[in-house]
């Protein structure tokens, strides 16, 4: 653990207390400056924070707390491509036009990933990215890790379709809960392009997609 110098860090119940400090009779925190960026996908009239809860100690475990029982580890995901060491999967339906799961084959969370994964992670990501933001139709390629309900890493991909300026941010993987669902063969097409791409520029093997139309 590290150590502190004074002063010390707020404790889950001071934090609370701060919080709260900030909030309504009922809890409720105001709405933040999120609220009026032109990328949120909702109106400020009406919208109103959920409470917020108290601490609770020790937290729920996560799936896959248990090596042994990871649904991860035996998850029957889309798999579009893969290596030695990991592998990268289709989600979907998706609102966005594409979203693929970067995951090690070995069970890992992100603090417990040996150096050498590491290392490889690093330029995985950079080549998935970089495969992603070929496509003309892709103005940018999102990432993110939060780990929260899953004890075995994963990396989400999104893809940002070009033209849409309100769609940038953290706010897309809002959006792509409210954006009606891509045809599965655009969004598999996509997948396969990305596979192959990655194949060729990292190694590794692309994997056909089940019902999906391939790149020419």
């Amino acid at each position: 653990m590290p150590a502190y110098a004074d002063p010390m860090p707020m404790s889950p119940e001071e934090f609370h207390a701060h919080a709260m400090r900030a909030a309504d009779a009922e809890g409720r925190l105001p709405l933040s400056r999120m609220t009026a960026w032109d990328a949120f996908p909702f109106e400020q009239a009406g919208l109103r924070t959920v409470p917020l809860s108290g601490p609770v100690l020790p937290e729920p475990a996560r799936a896959g707390e248990d090596p042994a029982a990871c649904p991860a580890c035996s998850a029957g995901r889309a798999l579009v491509w893969s290596d030695d060491n990991w592998r990268l999967s289709l989600l979907g339906p998706s609102g966005a036009p594409l979203i693929l799961i970067l995951e090690p084959n070995a069970h890992h969370d992100l603090p417990d990933l040996p150096d050498d994964c590491a290392s490889e992670m690093g330029l995985l990501m950079v080549r998935i990215a970089r495969a992603i933001e070929s496509m003309p139709h892709i103005a940018r390629a999102h990432f993110s890790r939060w780990g929260d309900g899953g004890a075995h890493l994963h990396i989400f991909f999104f893809a940002r379709p070009a033209g849409f300026a309100q769609l940038r941010g953290t706010c897309l993987a809002i959006w792509d809960d409210l954006l009606p669902a891509v045809p599965d063969d655009r969004r598999n097409h996509d997948a396969a392009a990305v596979a192959q791409e990655l194949a060729r520029t990292y190694g590794g093997q692309a994997h056909p997609i089940p019902d999906g139309s391939q790149p020419t």
